[in-house]
């Protein structure tokens, strides 16, 4: 027989009466001792997380730039994860569980845009003492931001290219552009709730992005026009709203963080920065929610 694994019952969760039991017989104080490494660590992997500023040069400011780049990263994925989970919920037409993760998503940008508070230190002359150390680096080439923008409708067939090079990065960012985008999800629960929409905006090329339709339209100034409590579309479209508006936030900060930093020169991604970032956002999410809002 073989003999019980240690490193299993060692890593084995503690149920709530062990918990208690250890709480009791540490006479309330916090457990110190343990048989690896910290459960905290092995959950979190924190001492991984810290290993990865690694900085270009040795002015301390740069630190910041480096980490608030990477909590930005990180806070990209929690909102594809939650964009995500809110496609599956619309395609099984669940309208009022779709609610909870947009307004997660929602709360996650407020957290994203919070963010750029921390680099407001930031002058031309800060960033200029890292900034030609960062040769062709460039937040443009973030494949998790080019995510959310093909997940709320903005798509761009071009820019999978700089990720050419990175096969499982490609091929991941090629399912999201030539998939539907949340709003084509919205659309295709609005037809099947029973709205009149053309067929073509449920079979269309949904690598292109969504060209505003006067249908869509229409039905969202019908859907607001019934405000009974029950009316779930209708706080789907307010989700939906704050999403779309806590997205322009942080791209106006964006946009500003560039002026502020560096005026208008050249991206170091090679793009012409500032006016690169005005025209992008140029770009609505989710439009027929905004132009409905003239008729009602």
């Amino acid at each position: 027989m073989t003999a019980p694994s240690t490193t299993t019952a060692a890593v084995r969760p503690a149920t709530a009466a062990e918990r208690a039991e250890r709480a009791e017989a540490n006479g309330g104080e916090p457990t110190l001792e343990f048989a690896q490494r910290t459960p905290y660590d092995a959950y979190v992997h924190a001492s991984t997380l810290h290993t990865l500023q690694q900085t270009l040069s040795k002015d301390p400011g740069e630190m910041s730039f480096l980490m608030i780049s990477q909590v930005m990263e990180l806070y990209f994925g929690l909102v594809r994860f939650e964009l995500r989970e809110t496609q599956r919920l619309l395609a099984e037409d669940d309208v009022y569980g779709a609610l909870a993760p947009l307004r997660r998503t929602a709360l996650h940008l407020d957290g994203l845009n919070a963010a750029w508070n921390a680099l407001h230190w930031m002058t031309p002359a800060d960033f200029n003492r890292f900034r030609n150390l960062l040769g062709e680096g460039s937040g443009f080439q973030s494949a998790m931001y080019r995510h959310l923008e093909f997940l709320l409708g903005l798509k761009t067939a071009s820019l999978v290219r700089p990720f050419q090079r990175q096969d499982e990065v490609y091929h991941d960012l090629l399912a999201t552009l030539h998939g539907t985008s949340v709003w084509d999800d919205v659309i295709a629960l609005l037809a099947r709730q029973g709205f009149d929409l053309p067929a073509d905006l449920l079979t269309r090329d949904f690598a292109t992005e969504h060209e505003a339709h006067p249908a869509v339209e229409a039905a969202w100034v019908r859907i607001y026009g019934d405000e009974s409590p029950d009316n779930h579309l209708r706080l789907l479209g307010e989700a939906l709203t704050d999403v779309a508006e806590r997205f322009d936030d942080w791209r106006y900060k964006h946009l500003k963080a560039v002026a502020r930093t560096m005026g208008a020169k050249v991206g170091s991604g090679g793009s012409n920065g500032y006016a690169w970032l005005q025209r992008s956002m140029s770009r609505t999410v989710f439009p027929e929610l905004w132009t409905a809002r003239t008729a009602m």
